[in-house]
C-alpha cells in the first residue's frame, strides 16, 4: 500500500469518525434535553434509574469517545489511539452480540407466559407472567413480533455490524501501515 493509500484510508476512517462524532453528540443533547425536561418515564420499573435520557446520555458518550479515539488516531497516525479504537469497538460489538441474545432470552414485555402459554406450568405460573389468564406463549408473540419488524431489524443489525468491522478493518490496516511506512522512510 503506498503513501497515497495511507492517506486516503487515514482521512477516510477521520472523516466517517468526526460524522459518529457529531451524531454521539445529537444523541447526547437530546439526552440532556430529556433529562432536563423529564418527558419519559422509566424504561423497567425494576430499575427506576434507567430513564430514556439516560440511556441516550451514556450512549451518545459513548459514541462520542470512541469517534474521538478514531479521528485523533487517524489523523495523528497515532498506533496507541488506533488500537484503542479497535478494542473498544471490539468489546462494543461483542456487548451488542451479547445483548440481543439477553434480549431475546429475557423477553417479557411482549404480555406472554411461557413458551405455548400458562399451561406450560405444572402448578401456577410465575410472577413474571401477566395475570390474565387466557395470555399467548412467547413464541408465537415473539415470532409475530420478529416478522411484523424482521426487514428493521436486519437492515440495522447488518448497517451496525459492517461499519463496525469496516471501522476495525480499517484502524487495524492503518496501525499496520503506520509501522510499514515508518520503517521505509527511515523512522
Amino acid at each position: 500500500m503506498g503513501i497515497s493509500s495511507l492517506k486516503l484510508l487515514k482521512y477516510v476512517l477521520f472523516f466517517f469518525n468526526l460524522i459518529f462524532w457529531l451524531c454521539g453528540c445529537c444523541i447526547l443533547g437530546f439526552g440532556i434535553y430529556l433529562l432536563i425536561h423529564n418527558n419519559f418515564g422509566v424504561l423497567f420499573h425494576n430499575l427506576p434509574s434507567l430513564t430514556l435520557g439516560n440511556v441516550l446520555v451514556i450512549v451518545g458518550s459513548i459514541i462520542m469517545v470512541v469517534a474521538f479515539l478514531g479521528c485523533m488516531g487517524s489523523i495523528k497516525e497515532n498506533k496507541c489511539l488506533l488500537m484503542s479504537f479497535f478494542v473498544l469497538l471490539l468489546i462494543i460489538l461483542l456487548a451488542e452480540v451479547t445483548l440481543a441474545i439477553l434480549l431475546f432470552v429475557y423477553e417479557q414485555k411482549l404480555q406472554c407466559c411461557g413458551v405455548n402459554g400458562t399451561s406450560d406450568w405444572m402448578g401456577s405460573p410465575p410472577a413474571s407472567c401477566p395475570s390474565d389468564p387466557q395470555v399467548k406463549g412467547c413464541y408465537v408473540k415473539a415470532k409475530l413480533w420478529f416478522h411484523s419488524n424482521f426487514l428493521y431489524i436486519g437492515i440495522i443489525t447488518i448497517c451496525v455490524c459492517v461499519i463496525q468491522v469496516l471501522g476495525m478493518s480499517f484502524a487495524l490496516t492503518l496501525n499496520c501501515q503506520i509501522d510499514k511506512t515508518s520503517q521505509v522512510l527511515g523512522l
